[in-house]
């Protein structure tokens, strides 16, 4: 899967099986629906879910919450639109064979 064959996917009304929790998670914030991205991800304790739970705040509007999320992810806040993050996400999720 790419990035382009993920958007594509993001017709459906459900996320393509065999997603991991962090594709699934991104899928559900393109598509809008922050709740069910942040249930995904809250609570696992790895870099990357960090990044998305980061990204997903970011989303919300809370940059001081955000920004914390962002530091335990080891990544800076980023200077890019939302749009160009969220797909920065997903080819860094595609490309690390967690999909």
């Amino acid at each position: 899967m790419n990035l382009q064959t993920f958007m594509t996917a993001m017709t459906g009304a459900s996320p393509p099986d065999g997603l991991t929790v962090y594709l699934q998670a991104l899928w559900y914030a393109g598509k809008g629906d922050w709740n069910q991205a942040h249930e995904l991800v809250q609570d696992l304790p790895d870099h990357d879910a960090a990044h998305i739970h980061a990204y997903l705040h970011r989303v919300e509007g809370d940059q001081w919450n955000a920004d914390y999320w962002y530091r335990r992810a080891g990544e800076k806040s980023p200077v890019v639109d939302l749009e160009t993050e969220w797909q920065q996400l997903v080819t860094k999720m595609l490309g690390a064979g967690k999909n």
